[in-house]
């Protein structure tokens, strides 16, 4: 899919013809996307997709066999001179478990030459204060990801790259993350978050950067995305009717959802009546056909599934 038609903005990441390979094995496949300066950016895929590479390539920590990038204006082959102002969360954060969550906090910020008065600020950010000088050893994983939040904004970043940050929080922990990314948007850090769940990123991000088998399906404005497409929601008393309809969904190419006694397929809009007509000839009269809005998961599904077919 083309990169979204979007106004010329300044972007914080620009990467062209990215490639790498591992082996035989194509992580990351003639990459092109960009990510505008001041957004929050859902980075999705399915396992394997390449985000963690992609990831890894823009932090310098693996080099690309081909294509190039600019993070923050400057070349991905000169990384001393942006990594001083990106933050990362990327797999497990590492600790001394042995030290308290303040004591963490206090070793960096003097490796790194950091202000000592950010550690205080971002405990509380984090809403880590109360558990700071308890030994991280006996820290939740909820509480070790909001420590490694912490880590990620002590140089004061201008962009801030996570990767599944919210792992192990529960709903309050993540609706407390939720509006600490909003706040440091509103700040104008950019913020590229890679995550599993849809639904959150749904309410969260402006920029949307889908991710399969290393190449880009999608990348622009969440919105664009999400006007793209529908949901189409059957439902049938008879179970062999319903069968019937995702039969249909299934060999016309989308993503189907069974919930009970519905279906839920991402489609046009205008699938609705050629599932009506077809199912009618084929035996299913009885359907209740309603479109709908999408969510992110289901144009996510319909995008992959079109990408494999």
């Amino acid at each position: 899919m083309p990169l979204s038609t979007e106004p010329s903005r300044v972007f914080a990441i620009e990467t062209h013809g990215l490639s790498k390979h591992f082996g035989r094995h194509t992580a990351v496949d003639d990459l092109t996307i960009r990510v505008p300066a001041g957004t929050i950016a859902g980075f999705i895929g399915p396992n394997g997709a390449g985000k963690t590479t992609t990831i890894r390539l823009l932090l310098g920590l693996v080099r690309s066999d081909a294509g190039s990038a600019m993070v923050l204006g400057y070349p991905l082959a000169e990384p001393e001179r942006y990594l001083p102002r990106v933050g990362a969360l990327v797999e497990a954060p590492a600790f001394y478990p042995g030290l308290s969550g303040r004591t963490n906090l206090e070793v960096l910020a003097r490796l790194g030459g950091y202000p000592g008065s950010r550690v205080g600020e971002l405990l509380e950010m984090v809403e880590l204060s109360d558990r700071a000088r308890d030994r991280v050893g006996t820290y939740s994983l909820g509480m070790k990801q909001r420590l490694g939040l912490a880590m990620a904004l002590l140089p004061d970043p201008d962009l801030l790259i996570l990767d599944e940050p919210a792992n192990g929080l529960d709903p309050l922990g993540i609706i407390g993350i939720r509006e600490l990314l909003r706040r440091l948007a509103a700040q104008g850090k950019t913020i590229l978050l890679s995550s599993h769940m849809l639904g959150e990123l749904e309410q969260l991000t402006d920029w949307l950067i889908m991710l399969n088998q290393g190449k880009a399906l999608f990348c622009g404005p969440a919105r664009e995305l999400l006007a793209q497409s529908v949901e189409v929601v059957v439902e049938a008393q008879d179970a062999v009717q319903l069968d019937l309809a995702a039969r249909i969904a299934d060999e016309a190419g989308y993503s189907v959802t069974r919930e009970d006694q519905a279906l839920r397929i991402a489609c046009p809009a205008g699938f609705a009546e050629t599932l009506n007509r077809l199912a009618k000839e084929a035996g299913a009269p009885d359907l209740i056909i309603r479109v709908k809005e999408a969510s992110l998961e289901q144009l996510f599904l319909a995008l992959v599934k079109g990408d494999r077919s």
